[in-house]
């Protein structure tokens, strides 16, 4: 009886420790988003310097360089094994899978903005004077425009730094009109108030940063082409399916800081921030409502859409990807969590051909984390604004945001960047969007996160709609290689040999 007891101990002591084990990175970045919370505010009471805020930052700062180096990397392997080992056929179904699931979330962002928007009322008690007419002339068309550039880059070795985008100059225009003698000096008074006009000039610019679009068609096109290919690219296939592998090697080295680095960002960014209270205080009811609605995205509609979908409990799921919603908090930047995402499908049975295309996809289009808060964003400008909120121009609101966001530019505050393109184009002032910038730091990282659960969610729902094709890819390539192994091999002549080979081999792969 004893020694049963004890066995039972020492079972449970060993699941313990192997539980722990397997969870131990988990723990520590957890413990790390805490200690580095307490530790901002305990260092914001003694009003750090700049130089103080550097140094803390520091740690941090270098984690993610380290991840950004081989970001590039990773992408243009992944891609490309990814694809070549699918058929063109199944590619484009999972391309159709992701897209749809992108607007549909997207799409249910805006709608929770809008609802809580109307229920909370932020921006009720207290509208500001009537803003200034807009000069920003930016409009949604320039930013379709430099996501289909960036879709095809004239560049590939220049898309890995480089990307497309509108720029806009402003000219001196003299307006000079010349009728009769008294018509003419009516102008030339008119000349004497106001000698020239600004009109704004649009051109197409570069601008610093990776066009990750731009890398994933061309690593799709050459992944297709090498799996087309046959054996004439296995050469070729067999660099990148290896570079895949050191890749994420290298990576799983770095992550090892992960608790550091998040410690470090945190601490700093909330030791920066002057008046905590203040600022959510005067933005309470516009803070709680985009932050209550990324929960609700999180643990209400993203489970809905998961278990109707899978059939499978989404909390568990969930669970599994919180290392990488922690470096997503972190980081501010999907991107950056891209390997811990990768890693989060392969434990839980996601073809790594459908996770590695898929997680790059979203992280370049799929932002219903951001869709939501520009929603939010727009409509609590235009209520201290002192624009009617009438149901035309809220759908106005909704079909412009939804499509936007889809065309986020990879630059730092990417949602601020659209927020005032959306402004200008509905012709709402931007002035206000100064006010935003207070509480930018803690929105903008639980809009990440959000945005991080959701791309592993369409990962799993890619894989369940795309499995069957899939695994008819598999067997396929399985008796190529039996075949080319049998070819070979002196000894095996037989071919009930093969057929039993292949049977077990795929019998095995499903199992």
């Amino acid at each position: 009886m004893e020694s049963a007891i004890e066995n039972r101990e020492c079972s449970i002591i060993r699941k313990f420790r192997l539980h722990l084990r397997h969870n131990l990175i988990f723990i520590l970045t957890l413990s790390a988003v805490i200690f580095g919370l307490t530790l901002g505010f305990l260092l914001r009471l003694a009003e750090p310097s700049s130089d103080a805020l550097l140094w803390l930052g520091m740690p941090g700062e270098l984690f993610l360089r380290l991840l950004k180096m081989m970001i590039i990397p990773l992408l243009v392997c992944s891609v490309i094994h990814s694809t070549a080992s699918l058929d063109p056929k199944s590619n484009g179904k999972i391309s159709v899978v992701s897209f749809t699931y992108i607007m549909l979330t997207n799409m249910v962002g805006c709608l929770i903005a809008i609802a809580l928007f109307f229920v909370i009322k932020p921006g009720s008690e207290s509208p500001l004077v009537e803003g200034k007419p807009n000069v920003y002339e930016a409009v949604p068309q320039d930013l379709f425009a430099d996501l289909l550039r960036n879709i095809f880059p004239d560049n590939v070795v220049e898309a890995t730094f480089r990307q497309s985008q509108t720029k806009y100059t402003h000219e001196k225009v003299e307006q000079v009109l010349v009728v009769d003698n008294a018509t003419q000096r009516n102008i030339s008074t008119n000349q004497n108030e106001h000698p020239h006009a600004q009109k704004v000039v649009k051109s197409v610019g570069k601008t610093d940063g990776p066009n990750i679009l731009g890398i994933i068609v061309v690593c799709m096109f050459l992944g297709t082409a090498a799996g087309r290919l046959g054996k004439k690219a296995k050469p070729f296939l067999e660099f990148f399916a290896v570079g895949n592998e050191i890749v994420l090697h290298v990576l799983r080295w770095f992550l090892w800081i992960t608790p550091l680095g998040v410690c470090s960002l945190i601490a700093s960014s909330i030791a920066g921030t002057r008046d905590v209270i203040g600022t959510f205080s005067n933005l309470g009811l516009y803070v709680l409502t985009v932050t209550f609605g990324i929960i609700l995205h999180q643990t209400v509609f993203l489970p809905v859409i998961f278990f109707l979908t899978l059939r499978r409990n989404p909390f568990t799921f969930f669970i599994s990807v919180g290392r990488a919603w922690l470096i997503g908090f972190a980081a501010t930047s999907s991107a950056v969590a891209i390997p811990e995402m990768f890693e989060a499908c392969d434990n839980n049975h996601i073809d790594k051909r459908v996770s590695r295309f898929v997680i790059p996809f979203c992280a370049t289009i799929n932002a219903d984390g951001s869709a939501l808060f520009i929603t939010a964003s727009v409509m609590f400008i235009a209520s201290i604004s002192c624009i009617p909120l009438v149901f035309g121009k809220v759908a106005t609101f909704f079909l412009v945001t939804s499509i936007s966001s889809l065309a986020l530019p990879s630059v730092p505050s990417a949602s601020i960047v659209t927020l005032i393109m959306v402004l200008s184009s509905l012709n709402i002032p931007v002035q206000a969007v100064s006010l935003l910038f207070a509480v930018e730091w803690f929105l903008d990282r639980i809009r990440t996160a959000a945005n991080v659960l959701s791309h592993t969610c369409c990962a799993a729902i890619a894989h369940r709609y795309c499995g069957q094709d899939l695994g008819t890819t598999i067997e396929l390539g399985m008796v190529e290689q039996e075949m080319e192994l049998i070819v070979h091999a002196s000894e095996t002549r037989n071919c009930s040999e093969l057929v039993d080979r292949v049977r077990n081999n795929t019998k095995t792969e499903n199992d």
